[in-house]
């Protein structure tokens, strides 16, 4: 029972949005705002009577009532809602907001100042209000009423004219016409009528415009409208005829000059152009071919300087070693910048000898000594402060398989696979036999494994 008289209400309330909608088509605004109210008391989530009723306000000049019937809409529906669209349009303008912004405020203004009986500057507010919204058909029912009160009876028959031409079925623009026409003179209004007392046969309308009697012409002699119409349509003609064979030409001519100019500079500016590209890239090509004899050149600069520095390194750490033989930290603090694996090629025997003999001296402390902090490092998971120093201690004593496969196992700690693999093969081929060797083959086994199942 409830669902039948639920589809009764919303069937009559697309009925009443129906007849607001024909009503709106012929821009009878009113009976339309009549018929779309009573569709939303029947149901007040009709989407498509809201929609209207807030496009009908917004023609109206009613802007804040338009946006209140389409944020309502917007919250019934917030999907596929047409009235996010009529709301971008006036949120996306800022003038159109500044503008309603300046008609509600002047309105307003209108309002207080007819209240203080203050009728003169509420007519200028008004027209200053009609100048940003022309379609506020408030102000210009409040505008006829001051001109109605004020006795100027035709300015208020055109401002009620054009709330008529908004809204065909405005009773109170209705109201005040009718008022505006029963001012004037009695059974003149709109009438033809003979003036004899003027001295003429010609038809006039005579009304009052305020205190004045206006008396207006009705027609003139058949002969002066026929004349004056053939002159202004001579006239066009005249002017068309004058802007074909004078101006049109000149100006074609013209136009063409200098679409002409402007293609000879624009091809000009364009050779130019592709000979200066076609310059700059012959010297990034000799530019290009200069970095890179530099780039050799600093190269083998390059390992010109590290033999030296691993040169005077080595002297250094002799010198130490001379001095005192137990300072074991002063000799590898001056063999830090000693590397066989990069000046292997470009060092001299004698240098690799004294290298050599010094290792024998104190290679084995020093190893230990590197091993030691290495170790400490790569239990706290310090892993590249482990490699480092495992390295050294790897380079001063190779003949300790502990000292490779805890390197091995910093490089695995740190991700670096393929220096792990590397270092365990190393163990497996310089030390076999070994537990570190076994150990060591199991990490590549298990390192091949996790590779082929990814």
């Amino acid at each position: 029972m409830a669902v039948s008289i639920y589809k009764k209400l919303v069937s009559l309330s697309n009925v009443f949005y129906n007849e607001g909608l024909e009503k709106a088509t012929v821009r009878d605004l009113t009976g339309a705002i009549e018929s779309l109210h009573q569709s939303l008391k029947l149901d007040k989530n009709n989407i498509n009577a809201r929609n209207l009723l807030g496009l009908i306000y917004y023609e109206t000049g009613e802007v804040v009532a338009a946006l209140s019937e389409w944020v309502i809409s917007k919250n019934l529906r917030p999907d596929d809602n047409i009235a996010d669209e009529y709301m971008d349009m006036v949120r996306n303008s800022p003038s159109k907001l500044e503008d309603i912004n300046q008609t509600i405020k002047k309105f307003n203004i209108a309002l207080n100042y007819c209240h203080q009986e203050s009728f003169d500057l509420a007519v200028i507010q008004l027209k200053k209000v009609l100048s940003l919204n022309p379609g506020f058909i408030k102000a210009h029912l409040l505008l006829a009423l001051l001109y109605l009160k004020a006795g100027n009876w035709d300015r208020a028959k055109v401002e009620v004219k054009k709330v008529l031409k908004l809204d065909t079925g405005n009773t109170l623009a209705k109201r005040y016409l009718k008022e505006a026409d029963s001012m004037l003179l009695p059974g003149e209004s709109g009438k033809l009528v003979s003036d004899i007392a003027a001295g003429s046969n010609d038809e006039v309308i005579r009304y009052n415009s305020g205190n004045e009697m206006i008396i207006q012409p009705l027609k003139k002699s058949a002969l002066t409208r026929t004349g004056s119409i053939w002159g202004i349509v001579l006239g066009i003609v005249l002017g068309i005829a004058a802007s074909c064979f004078l101006i049109l030409p000149q100006r074609i001519e013209s136009v063409t000059a200098g679409n002409k100019d402007m293609i000879e500079r624009i091809s000009e500016e364009s050779d130019a152009k592709s000979a200066q590209i076609g310059e700059f890239e012959q010297k990034m090509a000799t530019m290009d071919k200069q970095i890179k004899d530099l780039q050799e050149q600093v190269a083998s600069y390059e390992g010109v300087d590290s033999t030296s520095a691993s040169m005077n390194a080595l002297m250094k750490a002799v010198d130490c070693y001379e001095n005192d033989s137990s300072d074991i930290e002063g000799i590898a603090d001056a063999l830090k910048n000693v590397d066989l694996n990069v000046i292997k090629d470009s060092v001299s025997p004698e240098f690799t000898a004294l290298y050599d003999t010094l290792m024998s001296k104190v290679g084995s402390q020093l190893a230990t000594s590197y091993y030691n902090t290495g170790y400490d490092a790569y239990k706290a998971k310090k892993y590249d402060e482990a490699i480092a120093n495992l390295s050294k201690a790897y380079q001063y004593d190779n003949t300790n398989v502990n000292t490779l496969y805890n390197l091995a196992n910093a490089y695995y700690g740190n991700g670096d696979i393929d220096k792990a693999k590397e270092a365990y093969d190393a163990v497996v081929t310089e030390f076999p036999n070994t537990q570190s060797a076994t150990a060591a083959q199991t990490k590549l086994a298990e390192i091949n494994n996790s590779g082929n199942d990814q």
